[in-house]
């Protein structure tokens, strides 16, 4: 799952795939060296990708070597400050983040990061930082869309959906046990 998970997030970031591959690796191996749970998963998530998106927009344009020097440096610095903070023990402060503000959060990411996709299953360009500029971009292009890609896309979402809901039930009624249809069907 981290594969296709960093290769999306590497672009959601602004930055080419492979780049995902790379920052995936070391957390791995640096939480498993210093980490304290056995359970935890580790990895790059989409709400950091779209907030380095957002930052090193501002310095360099998208695409360029600039860009990429930027994000590795955006990287670096935050890690620091983050290893700094958790030397000095100020985990606390998150005590002070009120639930209605990380929720309101959380779901204005879902939704910019919903629409920034919406490019890539149509086919059509467009860019943005906002809401508004997401949905002006997508809407400028919206008619030059990739039929090809369109209905590859709405597919693969029905499937999923549908996987979702319906495939351990099916899987049951062919003779497999309740354990490996749920996991059938959970991985699609």
């Amino acid at each position: 799952m981290l594969i296709p998970q960093s290769l999306a997030y590497a672009l959601l970031a602004g930055l080419p795939a492979e780049m995902g591959l790379y920052a995936s690796i070391l957390p791995l191996v640096a939480y498993a060296l210093l980490g304290t749970s056995r359970t935890l998963s580790v990895g790059p998530v989409a709400v950091a990708s779209l907030m380095t998106a957002a930052a090193v927009g501002k310095v360099a344009a998208t695409g360029t070597i600039g860009y990429a020097t930027a994000a590795i440096a955006m990287a670096m610095l935050s890690g620091g400050m983050l290893l700094l903070m958790g030397c000095l023990r100020f985990g606390f402060l998150a005590n002070f983040l009120s639930h209605p503000v990380v929720s309101g959060f959380i779901t204005a990411s879902g939704i910019i990061i919903g629409l920034s996709q919406l490019r890539h299953i149509f086919g059509v360009g467009g860019h943005g930082e906002t809401l508004p500029q997401l949905l002006q971009g997508l809407a400028a292009n919206l008619p030059d869309f990739n039929t090809v890609t369109l209905v590859t896309g709405v597919l693969a979402t029905a499937f999923l959906f549908w996987a979702r809901r319906d495939l351990k039930p099916l899987l049951q009624r062919l003779g497999m046990t309740d354990t490996a249809a749920g996991f059938l069907a959970k991985t699609g």
